[in-house]
């Protein structure tokens, strides 16, 4: 493939990344996205909201390899790396290491720092908080008025009481981080509003960090306090990492609550589908992996950096150039997942990219795994006659944010 395959090689003639979704299907990867990888190719030069050109690289098996490449660099302030934001944009090069932005050793070094905090055994072991908490908040729920939002009465609260409960974080604080998260992830924050908000979160993290040092707990921050307190790393870095660990510990999957439920209402086969196989956990785990798959809730990410000429399907990237892996065309491409735009939970969909991969795979994807597991089936079967209240056309979805879903989700039963 060479540049002409999309246009004159002129940076307004390049397609427009990302591009719009569409309103007849928005749980639906955008269709010019999908164009882009049909006729395009596997790796494809785009302009970016700033100017910019990168390369995107559409297809599951690119994907794969490139996100694995030791060539390419997560550093948001590398040459060429393909800013999301006017705010990331404008701090990049001033921004401090921490486990999002590092590679090689250094990026092995951040996660050693949490090796023991997220160990499939450690969070397995919190499935019986998560559905006691699930049940909880169904209850309330139910008990209120009839129809009732999902997305605060069970989305948000349940991954926030998970992620304060693993890492030490007052839930009486929610309205706080919660707020500040949003300015975090928003696509159309001003770097002095995001400056804001960062600091804001760094502060109140480490003030949590600095007061386990002297009385810990069993938590995440204690574990980081600790390591403080030895000497192993700075005060600085226990912070970043805890301001991290907050941030997508419930934004992420309180959208794939809210997306997964509307998708799964907007098609009543598979609910039921769902619903009768609600205490097959093996089920359950798979139906979760395609509903991951299918909506992509990541769908800016992953963007990298090229350190030196990387040739992929026959395009050469250059030292410098930008790289974006579209992970939501990657798990629509037909070559990996046949017939993508069919939602179905009995698909072995496990090879999904929807938490990226590679040494950035999500660290915690496991316990994000077991809290969509328990919402879902728990919904399903207490509430068998769930419904919209609304009409699909008066949702409001988020594409003003890095992370996609719905800010409102009305509900009836």
């Amino acid at each position: 493939m060479t540049e002409s395959a999309t246009g004159t090689g002129r940076t307004d003639e390049l397609p427009r990344y990302p591009a719009p979704r569409s309103k007849d299907d928005p749980f639906a990867p955008p269709p010019g996205l999908l164009a882009l990888r049909d006729s395009g190719g596997p790796v494809v030069r785009v302009r970016t909201w700033d100017g910019a050109t990168p390369w995107v690289v559409t297809t599951h098996d690119a994907q794969r390899r490139i996100l694995c490449d030791p060539r390419v660099s997560a550093d948001v302030g590398a040459p060429g790396y393909p800013q999301t934001t006017a705010s990331m944009k404008a701090t990049a090069s001033g921004m401090a290491p921490s486990i999002n932005n590092t590679d090689g050793a250094e990026h092995r070094r951040w996660q050693r720092m949490l090796t023991n905090s997220f160990t499939p055994r450690r969070m397995e072991m919190l499935r019986p908080e998560v559905q006691h908490i699930t049940n909880d908040l169904i209850d309330r729920m139910l008990a209120g008025p009839n129809p009732a939002d999902l997305n605060a009465a069970v989305s948000l609260p349940l991954p926030s009481l998970m992620i304060c409960a693993l890492l030490g974080v007052p839930y009486e604080d929610h309205a706080f981080f919660q707020e500040q998260a949003r300015v975090t992830t928003a696509v159309n924050k001003t770097p002095e509003e995001g400056a804001r908000a960062h600091s804001a979160l760094l502060d109140y993290i480490g003030g949590l960090i600095r007061t386990k040092i002297s009385a810990p707990e069993e938590d995440v921050l204690s574990d980081l306090g600790a390591k403080v307190a030895r000497g192993d790393i700075a005060i600085d870095e226990a912070q970043r990492l805890g301001h991290i660990l907050l941030v997508a510990g419930h934004d992420t999957s309180a959208n794939m609550i809210t997306l997964g439920t509307a998708l799964l209402l907007r098609h009543p086969d598979q609910l039921a589908r769902l619903r009768d196989n609600a205490s097959d956990r093996t089920f359950v785990s798979g139906a979760v992996e395609e509903l991951l798959r299918y909506l992509t809730m990541p769908h800016l990410l992953a963007r990298r950096a090229a350190l030196e000429d990387i040739e992929i399907e026959g395009v050469t990237i250059r030292r410098g150039e930008g790289i974006i892996a579209s992970l939501p065309a990657a798990n629509w491409d037909p070559r990996a997942f046949p017939e993508p735009a069919e939602l179905d939970l009995g698909r072995d969909a496990s090879q999904h990219i929807a938490f990226s991969w590679g040494p950035h795979h999500c660290i915690g994807r496991q316990l994000a795994r077991i809290e969509l597991e328990t919402v879902f089936s728990t919904l399903v079967r207490r509430i068998p006659t769930l419904r919209l209240a609304v009409d699909l056309s008066d949702l409001v979805f988020k594409e003003d944010s890095q992370g996609y879903g719905i800010y409102e989700l009305p509900v009836a039963w």
